[in-house]
């Protein structure tokens, strides 16, 4: 595989946990204030370099490949644990790196696991930055701000979603563009707003196609169901740990946190993955005629995945602690890369927050 040409400032290791050897990036001092940065789905750490090498002097970055993605250890995603894999994994580095106390940050797939992770160690997360979160009720076959199933197999969500003809050319490594569904072509379509294209193109292309593939990696099993679209989720990979079905109580979970670190949201406004409208739902693209017998609204409407999150965060609020929701307009799935000056903006004030709270 093509090598990734990482920033200046920023550093690479293989760390051994208790679960798993983790490949981190890193910058900034080792003293420094630490601030942990994960990743979406379809990409890996190198996604985050801008960011590291942006922060503020006296904040040290660490961004990890999770388990099934970049030069992590290769072990299986048990997705009838929803996000737990992922997060048991990231406090074991956090032991491992003897770190006490950090700041969280997440983007999409990476904000999903945010949620549980929050929950899982409150006590020491000086704060939390949700870019453009998975819903913390999971992708795909939930109906409503308050995440109820719209089916109880949880049909419309899951591995057997994703569009085969790109899995097949991730696994292919393809990097050319004759294709819609080919691995550039998607990530300069839905990854951020065109015309926008990234500076590092290239090497956040490696770091799509770095993903672990396979019939129990990305995108995972899944099982035939009675209900509309037909699939159900199986029990392994990423895309079916997303699903609602292996939720457990994580949602409660956050909104109980004690105490509660102060919380930063921000997405953009032409989301076209993590949307109320997104065309990576298939109750929005089976209302759109996309997907065939889309059953209508009253059975199966699209998912309500930034109002579900504005929910959630209105209860965290009630609850005792604050967020703040930024909406960046023109702006796709990737606001730190599209929206930089203002992301950082954003996210300083966040840290700060939280280093004095």
């Amino acid at each position: 595989m093509t090598a990734i040409r990482h920033l200046e400032g920023v550093g690479t290791r293989r760390v051994r946990t208790s679960r798993l050897e983790t490949f981190v990036l890193e910058s900034g001092p080792e003293d420094g204030v630490p601030v942990l940065l994960v990743h979406g789905n379809a990409s890996c750490s190198t996604f985050w370099e801008e960011v590291m090498v942006a922060l503020p002097p006296g904040y040290r970055a660490i961004a990890p490949d999770l388990r099934g993605y970049g030069e992590t250890e290769d072990k299986t995603i048990d997705a009838t644990r929803g996000s737990a894999d992922w997060v048991d994994d990231l406090l074991a580095l956090k032991e491992a790196l003897g770190i006490e106390r950090w700041h969280v940050a997440g983007h999409s797939l990476g904000g999903f696991v945010l949620w549980r992770l929050v929950a899982a160690d409150a006590p020491n997360v000086l704060s939390a930055t949700f870019v453009a979160p998975g819903s913390p009720y999971g992708f795909g076959g939930t109906r409503d701000v308050r995440g109820t199933p719209t089916h109880d197999d949880f049909a419309g969500s899951g591995g057997g979603l994703v569009n085969a003809e790109m899995a097949q050319r991730m696994a292919a490594g393809d990097r050319g563009t004759d294709h819609p569904r080919s691995p550039r072509n998607v990530m300069n379509a839905v990854y951020w707003k065109p015309p926008f294209r990234a500076r590092r193109e290239e090497d956040l292309l490696t770091g799509m196609l770095s993903q672990k593939t396979g019939p129990d990696r990305y995108p995972g099993d899944a099982v035939p169901s009675p209900h509309w679209p037909g699939v159900a989720p199986g029990v392994h990979g990423p895309n079916n740990a997303l699903s609602p079905k292996y939720l457990g109580d994580s949602v409660e979970r956050f909104v109980a946190a004690t105490p509660k670190p102060p919380v930063l949201w921000v997405y953009g406004a032409d989301d076209q993955i993590v949307s109320d409208t997104s065309l990576s739902d298939v109750g929005y693209l089976g209302k759109l005629g996309y997907v065939p017998g889309w059953p209508g609204d009253e059975v199966f409407p699209p998912q309500p995945m930034v109002s579900q999150t504005r929910a959630v965060l209105d209860r965290y609020a009630a609850a005792g602690g604050s967020y703040r929701e930024v909406r960046l307009e023109e702006c796709g799935h990737t606001p730190y890369l599209e929206h930089p000056e203002r992301f950082m903006a954003e996210f300083t004030a966040v840290l700060a927050a939280g280093d004095t709270g």
